[in-house]
C-alpha cells in the first residue's frame, strides 16, 4: 500500500476496518490511519446540508433526504458506510457540519480549547476515531516534540495563582479544569497532517493504556467553507 505515513514509527497503518480497530497500540505508535483515497462529489453533500448552528449534528436521515448527483451519492453511501461500521462496533459516531468551533478567550495565558494541541481523556478504555470528508483536517504531534501547558514555567506559575490553594490540591485542579490535557508544540515541531477521507484511531489517555495519548489539535478552518467530519 503505498503512503505517506509507512514510515513513521507514530503512525500504524491499516489495510481495512477490521484491521483498524484489531491492531494494537504499542511503543511510540499511538495513530493509526485507514488510508483512503475516497471517490465521490462531498463538496455536493456540504452545499446541500443546513448549517443551523456553529457546528451542527447530521443524522442518518439528513443524509438521505438529499437529492445529490451520480458522485454525490457516491459520497453520500461512503459516509454511511462509515457509520454503519462505527455503530456495528459498538462505537457512537456523530457526523458534523462544521462552521467553527467556540473559542476559549477566558485566560490569556492559556488555551483550552480544540484548536490547542491537547489529548483525549475517559475513564473507561476507549479510542478517538475522526475521519474529514470535506475542508480543513486536524493534526497529530509526535508526544517527544510537545511539552505540557501545565510544565511551563511562567504558565504553572500563573495557574498557581488562579488555583489560590494548597500545593496537594494543584495537580487535582489542573485536572479537573482540563488544563493538563493542553499541550505546546516544541520549537521546530513537525505536525502530521491527517488529510481528508482516511479513517483515524488515535489513543486515549485511560486506566488500562499501554502508549502515550495522541497529541492532535482541530484545523482552523478556511474562510466560507465548512467542515464535514466524522468523529467518536
Amino acid at each position: 500500500m503505498n503512503n505517506v505515513f509507512s514510515d513513521n514509527k507514530q503512525i500504524g497503518m491499516a489495510s481495512d476496518f477490521s484491521e483498524l480497530i484489531n491492531t494494537d497500540f504499542q511503543g511510540e505508535m499511538n495513530a493509526i490511519c485507514w488510508n483512503r483515497n475516497l471517490e465521490g462529489d462531498f463538496k455536493e453533500i456540504v452545499s446541500k446540508l443546513c448549517l443551523k448552528d456553529n457546528i451542527t449534528e447530521v443524522s442518518v436521515e439528513d443524509l438521505l433526504q438529499l437529492e445529490l448527483s451520480e458522485k454525490g451519492n457516491i459520497a453520500r453511501e461512503r459516509v454511511l458506510d462509515d457509520l454503519q461500521l462505527l455503530t456495528d462496533f459498538g462505537a457512537s459516531p456523530s457526523l458534523n457540519l462544521l462552521k467553527n468551533y467556540e473559542r476559549d478567550e477566558e485566560f490569556d495565558f492559556i488555551s483550552t480549547d480544540v484548536y490547542s494541541y491537547h489529548v483525549d481523556r475517559s475513564p473507561v478504555g476507549t479510542d478517538t476515531f475522526l475521519c474529514t470528508y470535506y475542508g480543513t483536517s486536524s493534526d497529530i504531534l509526535p508526544n517527544e516534540q510537545a511539552v505540557q501547558k501545565v510544565l511551563i514555567p511562567e504558565i504553572r506559575e500563573k495557574l498557581m495563582e488562579l488555583h489560590d490553594g494548597s500545593e496537594e490540591e494543584f495537580e487535582d485542579f489542573l485536572k479537573d479544569c482540563f488544563f493538563d490535557l493542553h499541550y505546546q508544540a516544541k520549537s521546530g515541531a513537525e505536525p502530521i497532517n491527517l488529510g481528508l477521507g482516511s479513517l483515524w484511531r488515535l489513543a486515549v489517555d485511560h486506566p488500562e493504556q499501554k502508549v502515550l495519548p495522541c497529541v492532535h489539535r482541530a484545523p482552523v478552518e478556511n474562510d466560507g467553507e465548512y467542515r464535514l467530519l466524522l468523529i467518536c
